[in-house]
């Protein structure tokens, strides 16, 4: 188990590389409504990790994982997420106009809450059985998904023109669609990829036996 020190230590470097990126992202963003909107779900993150960290800490992995979707919210929220300029580049590679950055935000947005509801959900033992809790990780992940379409769907409707950047639909008829699908992947992707590293860290940490 993690002594004090080095969980400290891990706590301090976290909010170190989240507020390095984060400040980066203030300065000079292409909107500030538009910054505004996207960071805000890191802000709150944030906010629910500094008032849960003694009474339920998360495991490293989890840890890390949220890390990275905000470092990826705060990069979209920079540039918007049509605007990235890596993904300009990558697009000019394979011969595409479209930039899929937003995709790759879409697939976080899988790929991180469904360890996020994993850990909950063995950590508080409302379910058992192994099948029903990758499930109901999934099955929430997408539930998720959905209802941050509906956010994007009514910021639009209050704001109108100012919300296309915030949208990122970049004239993809399907976009809504494909980015419910992209969280989809992401979290059976992490669910594969990450479920036994998950369970040995719980075992470590002494807050869940498998």
């Amino acid at each position: 188990m993690p002594t004090p020190y080095q969980l400290s230590y891990q706590c301090w470097l976290w909010l170190l590389i989240f507020g390095s990126v984060f400040l980066w992202s203030a300065i000079e963003p292409k909107n500030y409504f538009t910054w505004a909107l996207e960071v805000s779900p890191a802000v709150i993150g944030l906010g629910v990790l500094i008032v849960t960290r003694r009474s339920f800490p998360l495991t490293p992995l989890v840890y890390g994982l949220i890390l990275l979707h905000c470092i990826i919210l705060v990069i979209g929220g920079h540039y918007t997420y049509a605007e990235v300029p890596l993904f300009d580049d990558i697009a000019r590679w394979m011969g595409s106009e479209r930039n899929n950055f937003d995709k790759l935000g879409h697939f976080a947005q899988g790929f991180v809450p469904v360890m996020i509801t994993r850990e909950i959900v063995l950590r508080l033992k409302i379910i058992q059985k192994p099948f029903w809790i990758g499930f109901f990780s999934v099955c929430f992940s997408l539930a998720f998904s959905a209802f941050y379409e509906l956010i994007e769907w009514w910021v639009a409707l209050l704001v109108g023109g100012p919300a296309e950047d915030f949208l990122a639909t970049q004239g993809y008829v399907w976009d809504t669609q494909s980015d419910m699908f992209y969280a989809l992947i992401g979290a059976l992707s992490a669910l594969g990829l990450l479920s036994r590293t998950h369970d040995r860290q719980k075992v470590k940490l002494g807050v869940c036996r498998v």
